[in-house]
């Protein structure tokens, strides 16, 4: 069942399962334990299925836990790690969503790398089928999710096949989501032929140099460790063009 909800907060991530297997706020204990794990605080009623979650001092909201309403499905269009007959739209979503006091921070890093964090504890509830997030529009397998947040939460790249999407065409390769980040998509143009595996490595190499390094708001040449210089060129306020070299 998917309720509709009013205005309000946006989630970050949507947790997706079957729709007799969302877990109830006490299937949460279990994870929040250990030195990796969150505290969970204030549970809710079971009437409102509602759960908050306390991490290196900031805290998420976790709405749509049995028995409590559904919460809606975010429009999701890129697809990772999923088998072809993956279909979301029968699933019950739950929703991952900043608290109060972190709204309109929820794009800053440190922020974010909490929320994976937590995220990767909750890709081990049971019943969980899929993980959307929100920003990039892009739903992927829960392990996927965890594999790639946590190589980045342990000291490794950013993930940005797994919080950001990245979209082939014939044209080339273009972000969706690192606008959350950033302020600003790419597009990295194609060589003859249409992008290839080496245009699929520059464009994750180029993610991880420009959640490091923020906005480009001059054209500049960029050099990507294990790739070479690419030239970056803001089209407008919130798009770049990418050559390589």
């Amino acid at each position: 069942m998917v309720m509709e909800r009013a205005a309000g907060p946006e989630p970050l991530a949507a947790l997706l399962f079957g729709p007799k297997d969302r877990p109830a706020a006490s299937a949460l204990a279990s994870l929040a334990a250990g030195p990796e794990g969150f505290v969970l605080l204030n549970p809710g009623t079971a009437a409102d299925g509602t759960a908050e979650l306390l991490r290196d001092g900031l805290t998420f909201d976790l709405a749509g836990l049995a028995p409590g309403p559904a919460q809606t499905r975010p429009e999701a269009v890129h697809r990772v790690a999923l088998p072809n007959d993956f279909s979301g739209a029968e699933l019950d979503a739950a929703w991952l969503m900043v608290g109060p006091h972190l709204a309109g921070a929820e794009h800053l890093l440190p922020v974010l790398r909490v929320a994976a964090a937590i995220l990767c504890q909750l890709s081990r509830l049971g019943g969980l089928e899929a993980i959307v997030w929100r920003p990039a529009r892009l739903v992927m397998s829960p392990a996927w999710f965890a594999e790639a947040a946590g190589a980045w939460l342990a000291g490794g790249p950013f993930p940005a096949l797994a919080l950001t999407a990245l979209a082939r065409s014939e044209q080339g390769i273009a972000s969706e989501g690192l606008a959350f980040l950033i302020g600003q998509e790419f597009t990295l143009q194609a060589r003859s032929g249409g992008p290839n595996r080496e245009d699929s490595r520059t464009a994750v190499r180029l993610t991880d140099w420009l959640v490091a390094n923020g906005r480009v708001d001059t054209p500049r040449e960029v050099v990507l460790p294990g790739i070479g210089a690419v030239w970056v060129e803001p089209d407008g306020a919130s798009k770049l063009n990418v050559v390589t070299k």
